[in-house]
């Protein structure tokens, strides 16, 4: 009698580096035999998400992150609004993705990125894929948005940093990976205008994705991921370690949902 496997969907939020802890629980689930079938990510877990449904290895994907350089003279913006170009990162994603279209990815993929004209979350499946994962990572500010069909996008964790939604009905169970916890604050660490709006963007990323916990059968995170911060680059290993453990430490919830219970 054939032994049907059961469809599996996992959720990976934003988190800037961070990210690379989901290589982390990527790594743990292989290990156990697990493989999600149906993925959906927002901005870092968008890019991992991404190159997961294409195939790439954890090695590739954990090179990517570790070698993109963001802030070099050559990928800052000229009379666009934000820093850094997010054109500039097209051909690089090309390496990754030869054919620029959902249709060639061998999973199910699902990428949100926040429409900022029409003040709404924008949830992409099909046609071409690069600019969309480009927009997703777009943190505001800092990358350019990005013009999609003459409609900007930015980041999709602004709006819905953990976008479990596209998931919900298609799954027989859903794991749910959340790189972007919330640490306590010191009053002197907020005491300028743009750390108090820094720290109300966080709570409001927080809360929402904390409220959607209940839609994942398993739910990881680890709080220790909260010392980084988006762009604290240096610290890959220990991040892709941080994301290992959160896994490891949901082994047993893990081989309680693939046995159905």
């Amino acid at each position: 009698m054939k032994v049907v496997k059961p469809i599996i969907g996992i959720v990976l939020s934003g988190g800037g580096v961070r990210g690379v802890a989901h290589l982390g629980v990527l790594q743990f689930l292989s290990e156990m035999g697990i493989e999600p079938t149906i993925i959906s990510g927002t901005s870092a877990g968008g890019l991992v998400g991404a190159m997961y449904s294409a195939g790439h290895s954890i090695e590739a994907m954990f090179e990517f992150f570790k070698t993109t350089a963001i802030f070099k003279i050559g990928n800052f913006a000229t009379n666009k609004p934000g820093f850094i170009d997010s054109d500039k990162f097209y051909p690089l994603l090309k390496d990754y993705f030869q054919e620029d279209d959902f249709s060639t990815l061998h999973k199910k993929f699902y990428v949100t990125a926040t429409d900022i004209i029409h003040g709404r979350i924008k949830c992409f499946s099909e046609g071409e894929l690069i600019r969309p994962l480009l927009a997703s990572a777009a943190v505001p500010v800092v990358f350019t948005p990005m013009d999609i069909g003459g409609t900007l996008y930015t980041d999709g964790g602004a709006l819905n940093n953990f976008p479990v939604e596209p998931l919900t009905g298609q799954c027989d169970a859903i794991i749910g990976v959340d790189v972007h916890p919330l640490k306590d604050a010191k009053p002197e660490d907020i005491r300028s205008t743009i750390r108090v709006m820094e720290r109300i963007f966080h709570l409001s990323v927080h809360h929402q994705s904390i409220q959607k916990y209940h839609l994942c059968n398993v739910t990881i995170t680890s709080q220790d991921l909260a010392k980084f911060g988006t762009f604290d680059r240096g610290h890959f290993e220990e991040i892709f370690q941080l994301g290992y453990d959160a896994a490891h430490n949901k082994k047993a919830e893990l081989l309680a949902m693939m046995n159905g219970r």
